[in-house]
C-alpha cells in the first residue's frame, strides 16, 4: 500500500488507495486481532482499530497511522511542506526488550560496516558504563539509507530514571517504533514511553520483538498493547497502529509471527509507509531546538537538534533564545549531519533534518538557534519533576586524598552544576553547610550513575542514604508512589507478597506469563518502600525475581516503613584486619572486609545479626606469648560480602554514609549524628 499526503491550499488530505481484494482483509473482534500476510512488499494489510468495545466484527482495509497533532499544526500554518526524503524515528521500549540489539541489526543490513569489519555487540552502547550494566543510559543518534530515503534513529534509554532523555528526544522525530518483548508484552516503561509518545502526537509502528523465544505469545501482546493504547486515550489513528514481528538478533522481521523474512526488509518498509517524512517551513524563519548536548575537547560543546524552519549554514550569524526577551547573538562554527555511524561536515542544513552545530559555547539544552533578524523561539522542553534526592558532601575519612584528584568543596560543586547542563531531569542546590549539596534525581538508578561516572573522573566524596521528595499540598502530607512490577517463580511467591505487604505496598493485578511457571504481580507502593527492595527481593527469591517500577502519582502518606531489620558492625579503632580478629568476629554477622585491609574507626564492616549497631575490634592480633605451647589452629573465614555502588546506596541508613572514591567503596557511620548524641558506639564490645 502506498500513502500519499497531499498538500492543499489550507490542509493536508490523507489519500487512501483502493480497498484490496477480500482475501486481503482480516477479522477483528474485541478479544483477538492480528494482520494478514501478504506476499507484496508494498501491498500489505492492516486493521482500522478503533477504541469501542463492541462485540461484532469488522473488516477494514489497510491505513497506517498518521499524526493528528501534525495535521492540525498543518491547518494552523499552510506554508508547512513534506520532506518525502526523511524519516526521523525515536526506538523506544522498556528496559531488556531488545531496543539496542535491533538497532545493531539494522545498521548490519543498511550496510553501515564494510563486510570484513569486526564490529562488537550493542554498538549503541558506547559507554563504558552502559556496557558493564547492559543498559541504555545516553540516547545516541544514527542514520541509515533505505531506498533512497535517509532515516534518522535514535536510541533511547529503557530504564525510567533515564526518562529524561526520552522526553526531550521525542521533540526531534515524528514517529517512533515501539519495541514490545514477545513473552513479557507492555511493561512499566513501555506504559510510560508509550505516553509521551502519544502526548506528541507521533505515529507508532509496533515492534514485537523475540518473536523466537520458545514462549513467545504474540496474540497477547497485541492484544496487551491495544488495550494499553486505548487506556492512554490514543485517537482513532494512533490505535490504527503497524504492528511488525522481528527477531533482532537473527536480523529478520515479518507481518506474521509464523512466517518471517530473511532480512528487516518489511520493518523498514513499515517506518517508511507509516511514519511521516517531517512538515517543514522551508522558507520560513530559522529556528532549532537544542535537544541535545555533547562536549569534544577540540570542538567544544556540540548541540544537536532538529532544524523545524529555514536553512542553517556553516557561519552563519544566529541568535540564541530562551525567550522573546532573553536572546543573544552567536555564529555557526562547525555544522554535521549524521551519515551512518559518524557526524559528517556539510556547508549547510535543510529543514526537517536532525544535526549537530559547534561554535556555541554557552549553548544550553532547550535554547532555540533562531534567525538573526526574525527569529522566534521554541517552547522550551519540560521535565518531570525528580522524586528522589541524595546528599553529596566532600569526603572527611582519614583515607582522604589517597586514590581521587579531585576532593575539595569547589570541584564537587562545579562537577555537579556541570552535570544540569545536559541532564535536564536532575536538580541541584546547596545543602545545610558549604560543602554539601543536595542532588535531586528521578530514581536512585539516576542518581547512582552520577556517582559511578564522577568516580571514574577521579572525584572523591561521600553520599548519604536516598530520601524521597515529599510535597504538602492543603496542609496534606503527600508523598511519591511508584508502580512495581515483580515477575517471580510460583515457589517464591509467597515471599514476595510478604515482603512487598510490609513495605505498604497494595496489589492490584496478577497474572501467569509465558509457560515457565513465572508470575507476575503488580502493586502500587510508596517510593520509600522501594528503597532496599532490590536486595530484599532477590534474596527472598533466591536471586530468580525481576522488579521493574515506575513512577505513577503523588497520594497520601502511606506510614511508617521499616526498610532495614538488622544494624551495622562498626570498626572500633583504626587498623589492619587480621584473620585471628574476623574469626571470632564472622559470628556476629555478615563481613564486607576479607585480612589484611586498611580500616578506621567508624567504617561499617560488615552486617550485624540483630537490630541495632554493634563496634567490633577487626584489627586484633594474636598474643605472641608461650607460643611452643600451644598448637596452631587453623583460621576459617566466610567469603566476605561484596557490594557495589548501588547495593551500598541501597544498605545505609540516615546516619549512615558511601565513601566513594576511584578505587574503593566504603560505608561509615556520619560522625554527624555521633556529636549529636546519637552514638553508634556501645551496644556491644568485642575485643
Amino acid at each position: 500500500m502506498d500513502m500519499a499526503i497531499g498538500s492543499h491550499a489550507s490542509s493536508f488530505s490523507v489519500l487512501t488507495p483502493r480497498p484490496p481484494s477480500s482475501s486481503s482483509y482480516t477479522s477483528l473482534s474485541k478479544h483477538r486481532f492480528g494482520l494478514s500476510l501478504s506476499s507484496s512488499p508494498i501491498i500489505t494489510t492492516s486493521l482500522k482499530f478503533r477504541p469501542k468495545r463492541s462485540a461484532t466484527r469488522c473488516r477494514r482495509p489497510v491505513k497506517c497511522s498518521v499524526s493528528q497533532a501534525a495535521e492540525t499544526a498543518a491547518e494552523k500554518k499552510n506554508r508547512l511542506v513534506m520532506r518525502r526524503d526523511i524519516r526521523n524515528i525515536a526506538i523506544i521500549a522498556h528496559v531488556d526488550h531488545g531496543k539496542t540489539t535491533l538497532v545493531d541489526s539494522m545498521l548490519k543490513q543498511a550496510k553501515v560496516f564494510r563486510d570484513n569489519q569486526f564490529v562488537q555487540e550493542r554498538i549503541m552502547d558506547s559507554n563504558d558504563l552502559e556496557r558493564e550494566r547492559g543498559i541504555t543510559i545516553l540516547s545516541k543518534n544514527t542514520s541509515i539509507t533505505f531506498k533512497d530515503t535517509k532515516i534518522n534513529i535514535i536510541d533511547t534509554p529503557g530504564h525510567s530514571d533515564f526518562g529524561g532523555e526520552v522526553e526531550r528526544i521525542l521533540n526531534m522525530v515524528e514517529g517512533v517504533l515501539l519495541v514490545v518483548d514477545s513473552v513479557e508484552g507492555p511493561m512499566p516503561q513501555t506504559r510510560f514511553v508509550l505516553k509521551k509518545a502519544l502526548e506528541f502526537g507521533l505515529a507508532v509502528v509496533v515492534v514485537v520483538n523475540k518473536i523466537d523465544r520458545p514462549s513467545a505469545r504474540p496474540d497477547f501482546v497485541i492484544n496487551s498493547t491495544f488495550e494499553l493504547f486505548i487506556e492512554l486515550n490514543a485517537t482513532d489513528e494512533q490505535c490504527d497502529f503497524q504492528a511488525i514481528y522481528a527477531s533482532g538478533i537473527q536480523g529478520k522481521a515479518g507481518l506474521s509471527p509464523d512466517k518471517l523474512g530473511d532480512d528487516l526488509g518489511p520493518l523498514f518498509e513499515a517506518v517508511i509507509r507509516c511514519i511521516p517524512g517531517p512538515r517543514i517551513n522551508k522558507d520560513g524563519a530559522l529556528q532549532m531546538l537544542a535537544t541535545n548536548i555533547e562536549y569534544e575537547e577540540h570542538k567544544g560543546r556540540i548541540a544537536i537538534g532538529r532544524l523545524h524552519a529555514g536553512v542553517l549554514r556553516k557561519g552563519m550569524e544566529v541568535k540564541v533564545c530562551t525567550s522573546e526577551d532573553s536572546c543573544r547573538y552567536a555564529r555557526i562554527g562547525e555544522l554535521f549531519v549524521y551519515e551512518k555511524f559518524f557526524r559528517v561536515p556539510v556547508e549547510s542544513v535543510e529543514a526537517g533534518d536532525i544535526c549537530a552545530v559547534c561554535g556555541i559555547n554557552d549553548i544550553q539544552i532547550g535554547e532555540t538557534i533562531a534567525d538573526k533578524l526574525s527569529g522566534k523561539p521554541l517552547p522550551t522542553i519540560k521535565v518531570e519533576e525528580p522524586t528522589v534526592k541524595m546528599s553529596f558532601s566532600i569526603n572527611t575519612s582519614p583515607f582522604v586524598g589517597r586514590e581521587g584528584k579531585y576532593v575539595t568543596s569547589r570541584n564537587l560543586r562545579d562537577r555537579l552544576y556541570r552535570e544540569l547542563e545536559r541532564n535536564l531531569a536532575m536538580r541541584v542546590e546547596d545543602g545545610e553547610t558549604a560543602d554539601t549539596f543536595v542532588v535531586s534525581g528521578r530514581g536512585t538508578l539516576h542518581i547512582t550513575i552520577l556517582i559511578e561516572n564522577m568516580r571514574r573522573e577521579g572525584y572523591e566524596f561521600m553520599v548519604g542514604p536516598p530520601k524521597v521528595i515529599n510535597k504538602r499540598v492543603d496542609d496534606k502530607l503527600l508523598e511519591p508512589f511508584e508502580i512495581a512490577t515483580v515477575e517471580v517463580p510460583e515457589v517464591h511467591m509467597g515471599s514476595v507478597v510478604e515482603l512487598l505487604g510490609k513495605r505498604r505496598g497494595q496489589m492490584f493485578d496478577m497474572q501467569g506469563v509465558g509457560s515457565e511457571g513465572t508470575t507476575m504481580l503488580k502493586y502500587k507502593i510508596p517510593t520509600r518502600g522501594l528503597l532496599g527492595l532490590r536486595n530484599a527481593i532477590l534474596t527472598a527469591s533466591r536471586g530468580t525475581a525481576i522488579l521493574n517500577t515506575l513512577f505513577d502519582s503523588y497520594g497520601p502518606w502511606a506510614g511508617d516503613i521499616s526498610t532495614r531489620d538488622q544494624g551495622s558492625l562498626v570498626a572500633f579503632e583504626d587498623g589492619t584486619t587480621t584473620s585471628y580478629a574476623l574469626c571470632s568476629s564472622q559470628d556476629r554477622g555478615q563481613l564486607f572486609v576479607s585480612p589484611g585491609l586498611e580500616v578506621y574507626k567508624g567504617q561499617i564492616v560488615g552486617i550485624h545479626q540483630r537490630s541495632g549497631d554493634l563496634s567490633l575490634n577487626v584489627c586484633k592480633k594474636k598474643a605472641a606469648t608461650n607460643v611452643r605451647s600451644n598448637k596452631e589452629v587453623s583460621v576459617v573465614l566466610d567469603t566476605a560480602l561484596d557490594y557495589s555502588l548501588d547495593d551500598c546506596i541501597e544498605y545505609i541508613q540516615e546516619d549512615e554514609l558511601v565513601e566513594v572514591t576511584p578505587q574503593s567503596i566504603r560505608m561509615c557511620k556520619n560522625p554527624k549524628f555521633a556529636k549529636k548524641g546519637r552514638s553508634w558506639v556501645g551496644v556491644d564490645t568485642v575485643h
